[in-house]
């Protein structure tokens, strides 16, 4: 293809791991793949992340470093036969490399045909992926290989992406525009450098050649006027349908949390999908208040996957309306968040001798477990013992809430411990 026919994304698509924006965890100085390119050490990898981050652009960039053919599928359209057809050719050419996009699209049996060739070093396999690889990449696959994480683009990177194509393309030299304002082509490209490039050559081709281009968030907003309501599952519209439909059940109202779920199906959303979210918040959001919730919401996914469409769109109704209906409490959610803001500002603290293992009589001599008292032999299967490190000794970090059964818990705990969950 003629250079000047190539949308604006690939004509300034990075060449070189320095000119990549917005990966810099892994590809700056001390970025592990870099290290990995520089010591010719590639494994074979799964990058996770949204649209439009680098992944494919960081592949290729991979495979030119290292000198290998570079074999491109997507799993939507790709299936086993083309996957065999790049591994013979691997057996010809020698070791090559294999970016399979979208590879979650792929079922296990088409994942399993990659195995052998992974494994023998046949073919370095890059997977890309929007969604979570511990949901959608089977294990044995994942075993293989490295899962690294790309991160969404913030309002700076797309800043620098704009103006390195600004510097570097040729046509936009010639058109030199002038870009008065910028949020709304930041909005409208939800982070993806791709269809930034692309929105921004879109809106220059509006001005004739000989006009100067003066681009406004009024005019990145009429150009894309007829977008603006779709329902994108990669974009904008997708966060906040599912950001409205977890907070209406958060909310308890049942008769949102409906809607949004209807929204969120009639987009084609994936069913799977849906149901994790609601099983993370039966416990982030009702935890201990009703514990029944958490195993509605994992009886809702596991039916999911054997019901499937569009009979399970029945199953994730049933347990939005009985999570929008159940009690509320995030206690569990604060306790894990304090605890762990705890142990990155307190670090590794000594765990307390009577609560080590002793498996070794150096061990013992050393007093590990001396002093521990077995709570079964006691009375109501209860000792009063210090469980947290010295230095922390008396710090709260759960808080029970104010309902039935997390009012049973506070009750259990004061006749316990007296003073010290006396809350």
């Amino acid at each position: 293809m003629n250079e000047s026919n190539k949308p604006l994304a690939e004509r300034v698509r990075p060449q070189t791991l320095d000119d990549l924006i917005g990966q810099e965890h892994l590809t700056g100085n001390e970025g592990i793949i870099r290290k990995a390119i520089e010591n010719k050490n590639i494994p074979s990898m799964i990058f996770w992340g949204p649209p439009g981050v680098g992944k494919t652009t960081l592949a290729k960039i991979i495979g030119q470093h290292l000198g290998l053919h570079f074999y491109y599928l997507s799993a939507i359209q790709a299936g086993v036969a083309e996957v065999r057809k790049v591994i013979e050719e691997a057996k010809k050419l020698g070791k090559v490399l294999l970016f399979l996009d979208e590879i979650h699209r792929f079922n296990k049996s088409q994942q399993d045909a990659l195995l052998g060739a992974v494994e023998n070093g046949t073919i370095v396999l890059i997977g890309a992926t929007t969604e979570n690889p511990s949901f959608e990449v089977n294990n044995a696959l994942l075993s293989r290989a490295q899962v690294y994480i790309l991160k969404d683009l913030d309002k700076d990177a797309l800043q620098r992406i704009v103006n390195s194509a600004l510097e570097k393309d040729e046509w936009l030299k010639t058109r030199k525009p002038d870009l008065k304002e910028t949020s709304a082509l930041f909005r409208f490209s939800e982070g993806d450098a791709r269809k930034l490039l692309n929105l921004l050559e879109l809106v220059c081709y509006q001005f004739k050649t000989d006009e100067q281009i003066v681009i406004t968030n009024a005019l990145v907003e009429k150009t894309l006027q007829h977008k603006t309501m779709s329902y994108d599952k990669s974009g904008e519209e997708h966060y906040n349908i599912i950001s409205a439909f977890i907070k209406s059940i958060r909310g308890s109202d049942p008769n949102a949390a409906v809607y949004y779920l209807a929204r969120l199906l009639e987009g084609g959303e994936n069913y799977e999908f849906i149901a994790r979210r609601m099983l993370v918040l039966a416990s982030e959001d009702i935890g201990n208040a009703n514990p029944n919730a958490l195993l509605m919401a994992n009886t809702t996914f596991q039916a999911i996957r054997v019901i499937g469409v569009p009979e399970g769109r029945i199953i994730l109704s049933q347990c939005a309306v009985y999570l929008a209906t159940s009690v509320k409490n995030n206690s569990s959610y604060v306790a894990i968040d304090e605890a762990l803001a705890l142990v990155k500002k307190t670090g590794q603290l000594p765990v307390p001798l009577h609560l080590r293992n002793a498996p070794t009589k150096l061990m013992k001599e050393l007093n590990y477990g001396k002093d521990y008292a077995y709570a079964h032999a006691y009375e109501n299967n209860f000792v009063n013992l210090e469980f947290l490190p010295d230095a922390i000794q008396g710090t709260k970090l759960y808080e029970p809430g104010n309902n039935p059964r997390e009012i049973e818990q506070r009750n259990f705990l004061k006749a316990r411990w007296k003073d010290k969950y006396n809350y």
